[in-house]
């Protein structure tokens, strides 16, 4: 297996490739979720680059309120007093959730059971939230990945050419 080391040119237009794709798709994140570690500098980069709020999700943690957020949950005792419903009668947000790389699938895999886990785990709703309000994001896109973004900046096929990725961020401080 052959090492690629990408540059922060790259990283870069991967980023902008990304919002490329964002904006022809007419997506309009109400915020981006950084998965740890490798989603944080390119969330941050986005976020900015977009003028979108940004927060950090560690792949190990549960955040509830992103899921409450994702499916649109809005406790009864509070329906009558948000102005912010949607047509569908929800609070759904808008989120993208971006990773470096999407290499087998499994990391966006597992945030969509603990987030479907988290709020209302037998809702069928939640099929339509995936791709729909709540997005993917990769800098690199694996062909050979059990899940598909909807987002990425760069391709590679790991099946026919297997190589491994080193970000910027991973090698600064090596020459």
């Amino acid at each position: 297996m052959k090492t690629v080391y990408y540059t922060n040119e790259q990283i870069k237009a991967f980023i902008l490739e990304i919002s490329r794709q964002i904006y022809a798709d007419e997506f309009r994140p109400d915020y981006i979720v950084g998965l740890t570690r490798g989603g944080l500098v390119p969330g941050v980069m986005l976020s900015h680059y977009l003028d979108i709020p940004f927060y950090a999700l560690n792949k190990d943690e549960s955040n509830l309120w992103m899921a409450e957020d994702a499916y649109g949950y809005v406790p009864a005792e509070y329906s009558a007093l948000t102005h912010d419903i949607k047509h569908d009668g929800s609070l759904k947000k808008n989120i993208l959730v971006i990773d470096d790389i999407n290499d087998t699938g499994n990391t966006f895999l597992e945030l969509k059971k603990d987030w479907t886990g988290s709020c209302r785990p037998k809702d069928e709703r939640w099929e339509t939230i995936w791709h729909n309000n709540v997005k993917f994001a990769a800098l690199i896109e694996n062909e050979d990945s059990e899940f598909a973004t909807d987002y990425f900046g760069f391709h590679i096929n790991k099946l026919e050419n297997p190589e491994w990725c080193v970000f910027p961020w991973e090698s600064w401080w090596t020459p």
